[in-house]
């Protein structure tokens, strides 16, 4: 177990020292540096700020105070989309995210990213969290602007507290609890970088589920009644609302780490600080009373809080309540920063910068269009037309009870083609996806397949029904198989491991990998039977998700793949015991390329 866990272990000392060299600009040309902070399924009612007194987020209210709020700011139903569309400026069905899981989740590769747009104009980039879209080179966030990546590239995560990441594509398990990991290696990333502009991701995964928090965080609410509930309080988990606002202030404390090291710094008055959430609460618990949640194109699914700080550049106090996106912030950022943007295709947000220099500016009416699974709905500075028809008018009925398209036809028209025709451009053949999972670049010569990204074949299942964290179990026949769609870009010798678990009684198997006619075969010779964990951490019961545990390599030794796509096969060819082993993912590794 020791040998196991070393293969795992690795300190933050090594992302800090990964992450010290730097180089400087002068302070004449200096650009504002730029600190995005990302919430996963924190709702609008998730800060105290817009008037939640079941919790405390002062670090987050203080950015409000000396900053910008906007008041309405739309996001996409769910993850991966509104990570896409802050990425690229444009609706996530022109990037080719469809899904959360299995590879619908990645941004398509002709997609210019925020990263790449800084990146280019000379500012160190980094991103520390929740990527979510896309896990192999060329989607890794490392080939997409960021020169430095720690977090983690699948959809959620089974366990917080020591976590399994990745750094660079390189495995490592920092200890601690995984909000306060990846804003350790952010505030090392702004150390290097203090003396040259940097662009700084710090996508959060909570308070997504598993539900779990440390104790300093959860103690004040274990037990505690809640003063503010969600408008049909029937239908309120509270004990899942109690974990998410313990989760939520302990975001708000990795915020005020963030803004106490710029002020050691001196940086506070030369970056923007940004802060908002991918889509609606995880749960029905307060939200202002707004109709829908995560998954919802209603107001709650997709109104999210936003603060925007820049002293000397955005006024203290200030409220813009014209409509915005996330489809805004790469434009904005670009204007505000200076920053050209050359040869991207058209964007579909535009920069706001004028809302947060003068709220009195002239701007014009616009629509944002909000969609998942196929249900759109629109929304107007005044009105929001749902996925059935129904439209609402905001200003007066801003929980959305009360249906006036028979009262307001010529809008409802107007806004029913308006959604027609955006579906029109946007939907067809987006889940038609032909894109194989990539391998073999000599620029990231390692390649992981997890059992997220593959087929189960036989009597071959997922660990769990949500496949993002889960293994592949139950292999018990020679008939049975994972198999991954995946293209290789360089001919060439590969190191070929599987992540494994195996009983003591089933140890014995010989397994085998093959692309076309390359094979390797490996026989199954040490038991490796760790417990599941997680459980232990949660202080909601989980559902969908699967519980973790420590997988270990599996060397299957050296094989020779051609170029191309194909089906890479897992299966056995001879099982002694009951079962042969499960399966977290294959790694592949280019040693050299074919002559």
């Amino acid at each position: 177990m020791q040998a196991i866990r070393r293969l795992f272990f690795v300190s933050v000392a090594f992302i800090s020292v990964a992450l010290c060299i730097s180089a400087s600009a002068p302070a004449a040309e200096r650009r504002p540096n730029v600190v995005i902070v990302l919430a996963d399924d924190q709702g609008w009612g998730d800060v105290s700020h817009n008037g939640n007194t079941n919790l405390a987020t002062p670090r987050i209210d203080a950015l409000a105070r000396d900053g910008a709020t906007l008041d309405r700011f739309f996001v996409c139903p769910v993850c991966s989309p509104t990570r896409a569309e802050f990425l690229t400026g444009r609706y996530h069905p022109r990037g080719g995210v469809y899904d959360t899981s299995t590879g619908g989740e990645r941004l398509d590769l002709d997609e210019t990213t925020i990263g790449d747009v800084f990146h280019a104009a000379g500012y160190a980039t980094g991103a520390f969290g929740k990527w979510h879209n896309g896990t192999q080179y060329p989607y890794h966030p490392n080939a997409r602007g960021f020169d430095e990546y720690t977090g983690f590239c699948s959809g959620h995560w089974g366990n917080y507290f020591n976590p399994i990441l990745e750094h660079n594509g390189q495995l490592i398990r920092p200890e601690g609890y995984i909000n306060d990991v990846l804003t350790d290696a952010a505030l090392t990333f702004i150390d290097a970088n203090q003396d040259r502009p940097f662009f700084c991701y710090l996508p959060f995964n909570t308070p997504h589920s598993p539900m779990q928090v440390p104790d300093r965080f959860y103690e004040k609410f274990d037990g505690a009644e809640l003063e503010k509930r969600h408008r049909d309080p029937d239908a309120e988990d509270v004990p899942k609302t109690r974990a998410a606002l313990a989760m939520c202030e302990n975001i708000d404390w990795n915020v005020g780490r963030l803004l106490d090291r710029l002020d050691e710094l001196n940086l506070a008055d030369d970056t923007i600080v940004i802060y908002f959430s991918d889509n609606g609460p995880n749960s029905s618990r307060y939200n202002g009373g707004m109709k829908g949640r995560k998954g919802s194109t209603d107001e709650g699914g997709v109104r999210v809080p936003f603060v925007i700080r820049w002293p000397g550049h955005v006024q203290a106090g200030t409220t813009v309540s014209e409509i915005a996106g996330a489809i805004d912030l790469l434009p904005t950022l670009a204007d505000l920063a200076d920053v050209p943007l050359v040869d991207l295709p058209p964007l579909d947000g535009v920069s706001i910068r004028p809302l947060l220099e003068n709220t009195d500016a002239q701007w014009p009416d616009r629509m944002i269009f909000s969609h998942w699974a196929g249900k759109v709905s629109v929304r107007t500075p005044q009105y929001r037309l749902d996925h059935q028809g129904k439209l609402f008018d905001m200003t007066s009925d801003p929980e959305q009870r009360h249906d006036v398209a028979a009262e307001r036809p010529d809008v409802a028209r107007r806004l029913s083609a308006a959604v027609d025709a955006w579906k029109a451009e946007m939907l067809p053949g987006l889940t038609d996806d032909d894109r194989p999972f990539p391998v073999g670049y000599a620029a990231f010569p390692v390649t992981y397949l997890p059992a997220r990204d593959g087929v189960p074949h036989g009597n071959v299942q997922r660990s769990a029904r949500a496949p993002n964290c889960s293994f592949f179990t139950s292999w018990s026949e020679t008939t049975d198989s994972m198999t991954w769609d995946i293209e290789v870009a360089t001919p060439g010798r590969y190191d070929a491991v599987i992540y494994y678990t195996c009983r003591p009684d089933d140890v014995g198997a010989t397994v085998r990998l093959s692309l076309g006619d390359a094979s390797v075969d490996a026989r199954v010779t040490e038991a490796h039977d760790p417990p599941l964990y997680g459980m232990e951490n949660d202080r909601v019961p989980r559902h969908g998700e699967s519980y973790v545990k420590d997988f270990a390599p599996l060397h299957l030794g050296a094989v020779e793949l051609p170029s191309g796509r194909g089906e890479l096969t897992l299966d056995a060819v001879e099982i002694p015991g009951d079962n042969v082993i499960d399966v977290r993912c294959v790694q592949l590794t280019l040693l050299d390329t074919a002559e």
